[in-house]
C-alpha cells in the first residue's frame, strides 16, 4: 500500500483511508504492508496516531523532503524540485525500497493512493518493473479546469493521470460522479476498471470518543451550536454566503449572541473567516478553534447541535470525508451544498430533511432559520441507522478486499 498520507502525518483527512483499510483488511485475509515518506516530509506529526496501527503492522519509511520547507533558499526553490508536489525526492527511495520488496516476497497487488501524485508515480513504476497487478486509489480527481494552476504541472498531473486509469488494473474513485467522470474521460477504458469505494467512519473511534470532553462544546447553557469541523477552502468550501445568511439572521432577530454559536474547528484559514465575520456583523456569533487530536474532534463533533458541511458545485464529484463522521455521530446536519452534486445525493439519501446550495444566502438563511426555531423536530436533520451502518470503514474494507480478489482473479487467469 503505496501511502504518502499515513501516521504519524497529522496534516490530512486522507490518512484515516489507508490506516482504516490497514486495520480491517487482515479480518478480510489481506496482509496489507505500507511503503510511505520519512516522517520529516510532513509539515505537522503526532505520535499518537501510531497506537491506531495493528500490533505487527509492516511499514517501510524511505527518505523524503519537502522542497518548500528543505530546499528553498529565501523562501524559493526550483519549480522542477515540486512537480508534480514538493515530495518528488520520495519518488525514487520508494521505488528502490518497493521493488527490492516485491522481488523478496510473495505480493497479490500493490495499491496506491493520491493525493500526493508521487504515490502513483510510485505505483506505476512497482507495476513496471515486477508485473504485480496495481490499483490506483484516487481519493480526489486529479488533473481538473484550472488545478493545478501552474501548466506545467498540471500536465504532469495529466500524464500520471492517463498513465494510472489506462494501465492498473482498477481505478478506484470515492464518488460515483468522480468515478462517472473518469469513464466519460477514458472512453476505451472498460468500465468494470474504474469503481467506487466511498470515504466512511471508524466505528471503534468513535466508540472510545464518547467519554472524551468534547471541548466543552456547547459553551453556552440553551444555545444553538453549530459546528464546521475540518479545514475551509477559499474556493471549494467558501464560507462567505454563509457568514452573510448568519448577518441577515442576526438582523432580523433570529439569531443573537446570547442564542447561536457557529464554530470553525481547525478551518486553517482563520483568517477569511474573522475578516469575513466582521464585514457581516457576526463576529460575536463566530468562533475560530486550533486543531485538536482526532478523537477530540470526534468528541465534539458528538456535542454539537449541528454539523456543518460545506462543499460548492465546483467539487459536484466530491465529498468531504468528514460527512460520513458527521452522519455517524447521530447529531443533525446541516448540508450546505449544491443540490445537484455527490454531498447532497449521501446526505439526502441519508435521511437529511434538505440541503441548501453553498452560493445562495437566501437559501442557507432559510435553512439555518428553520433549524433553529424547529427545535422540536430536529430528528428529521440526523442519518438513518441504515444509512450509518453502510458508512463504516469496516465495510468500505470488506469492499477493499472483494476488489482485490478480483482483480488477482483477472490477473492469475491471464
Amino acid at each position: 500500500m503505496v501511502a504518502f498520507h499515513f501516521p504519524p502525518a497529522a496534516a490530512s483527512s486522507g490518512i484515516q483511508r489507508t490506516l482504516r483499510f490497514v486495520q480491517h483488511l487482515p479480518a478480510q485475509g489481506w496482509e496489507p504492508v505500507v511503503l510511505t515518506a520519512h516522517p520529516r516530509a510532513h509539515e505537522r506529526t503526532n505520535d499518537a496516531l501510531l497506537a491506531d496501527l495493528p500490533a505487527g503492522t509492516r511499514v517501510l519509511r524511505t527518505f523524503a523532503v519537502d522542497a518548500a520547507r528543505h530546499l528553498s533558499i529565501a523562501g524559493r526553490y526550483p519549480g522542477f524540485l515540486a512537480r508534480p508536489d514538493r515530495w518528488r525526492s520520495w519518488q525514487s527511495s520508494a521505488i528502490r525500497a518497493g521493488v527490492a520488496l516485491l522481488r523478496q516476497e510473495h505480493f497479490d497487488a500493490i495499491w496506491s493512493t493520491y493525493p500526493i501524485a508521487s504515490a502513483h508515480v510510485i505505483g506505476a513504476a512497482l507495476h513496471a518493473r515486477t508485473g504485480v497487478p496495481w490499483i490506483a486509489d484516487f481519493r480526489d480527481p486529479m488533473a481538473q479546469e484550472g488545478y493545478p494552476a501552474d501548466p506545467h504541472t498540471w500536465a504532469q498531473f495529466k500524464a500520471i493521470e492517463q498513465q494510472a486509469i489506462e494501465q492498473a488494473a482498477c481505478s478506484v474513485f470515492t464518488t460515483p460522479g468522480a468515478a462517472a467522470m473518469y469513464r466519460e474521460r477514458y472512453p476505451g477504458v472498460p468500465a468494470r476498471r474504474i469503481a467506487v469505494i466511498e470515504n466512511g467512519y471508524d466505528e471503534e473511534t468513535f466508540a472510545s470518543a464518547t467519554s472524551l470532553p468534547g471541548r466543552n462544546l456547547p459553551l453556552i447553557p440553551g444555545a444553538v451550536t453549530l459546528l464546521h469541523s475540518g479545514v475551509v477552502y477559499p474556493s471549494e468550501r467558501d464560507p462567505t454566503q454563509l457568514i452573510q445568511a448568519l448577518g441577515r439572521l442576526k438582523a432580523a432577530g433570529t439569531i443573537d449572541a446570547a442564542r447561536f454559536r457557529l464554530r470553525f474547528r481547525a478551518s486553517e484559514h482563520d483568517t477569511l473567516i474573522t475578516g469575513l465575520a466582521r464585514t457581516a456583523g457576526v463576529d460575536d456569533l463566530i468562533e475560530v478553534c486550533p486543531p485538536v487530536p482526532y478523537r477530540e474532534a470526534l468528541a465534539e463533533m458528538l456535542r454539537a447541535d449541528a454539523l456543518v458541511v460545506l462543499q460548492a458545485a465546483n467539487c459536484n464529484a466530491q465529498i468531504p470525508a468528514k460527512l460520513y463522521e458527521y452522519l455517524r455521530a447521530g447529531r443533525p446536519v446541516l448540508a450546505l451544498t449544491d443540490p445537484a452534486g455527490d454531498t447532497a445525493h449521501v446526505a439526502l439519501r441519508a435521511g437529511i430533511r434538505e440541503v441548501a446550495a453553498l452560493d445562495s444566502v437566501d437559501a442557507i438563511a432559510g435553512l439555518i432559520g428553520r433549524f433553529v426555531a424547529d427545535a422540536g423536530s430536529r430528528s428529521a436533520w440526523i442519518a438513518t441507522t441504515d444509512a450509518v451502518a453502510q458508512g463504516s470503514r469496516r465495510a468500505r474494507a470488506v469492499e477493499l478486499a472483494a476488489l482485490l480478489e478480483r482483480v488477482g482473479a483477472q490477473s492469475a487467469a491471464a
